[in-house]
């Protein structure tokens, strides 16, 4: 069975609209594109370790307006991204056909079409696979507990207004962190894993 991860740039109210640039998804009139390019110009060198874990090469899971964004692009920055031409890369669209995805040009390219065709992925043999952006897919992911890990990067700052993480049909699910930092500029590093179910209790009791 593979792994799926998670992982993603948010804000402390957890939205994750757009991190990267101020085109990059202005959908409901999103105006706070690029976020997080601050806090990279003025990177941490302890962080240098984490963000080579955060880039490594592995398949990677879309849905299908990341994928079109991230088919643009990283063909034409792979030196950014060493390996990213190389791993499969899933796209998740009940719209698109396989010839669609084709013609993006994009190198290792397959598409899934359901939550049905992402379970049998998961079930198959093989290395983890990482989730970026694709609000939508990851919401669909949690709704339906097929996330082992969550890899995120929370920036201190709040927007009030955007796509969140974590929506509505979010089930209930506990995880423990295996790995933090935090940078001198502020910026979170947290990486968890699935543990079960939630636990309550009453404190001091």
């Amino acid at each position: 069975m593979r792994k799926i991860i998670v992982q993603e740039f948010i804000t402390l109210d957890g939205v994750m609209q757009a991190p990267g640039g101020p085109e990059e998804d202005v959908s409901s009139g999103f105006k706070y594109g690029g976020w997080t390019a601050p806090y990279f110009a003025e990177a941490d060198e302890a962080a240098g370790g984490f963000m080579k874990r955060w880039m490594e090469s592995t398949d990677i899971l879309l849905g299908q307006k990341t994928f079109e964004l991230f088919a643009k692009y990283w063909p034409k920055h792979v030196d950014m991204w060493p390996g990213i031409i190389d791993v499969t890369k899933y796209v998740v669209s009940d719209t698109m056909s396989k010839s669609e995805v084709d013609d993006l040009g994009w190198k290792n390219s397959e598409l899934l079409k359901s939550v049905d065709d992402i379970k049998k992925l998961k079930n198959s043999e093989g290395a983890p696979i990482k989730v970026h952006g694709s609000g939508n897919l990851a919401q669909t992911l949690f709704k339906h507990d097929l996330v082992d890990e969550l890899y995120l990067m929370t920036f201190p700052i709040t927007l009030g207004t955007g796509k969140r993480l974590f929506g509505e049909g979010t089930i209930p699910a506990a995880f423990t962190m295996t790995d933090s930092l935090v940078t001198s500029n502020g910026v979170i590093f947290a990486y968890y894993e699935r543990a079960g179910e939630i636990k309550t209790g009453t404190v001091g009791a």
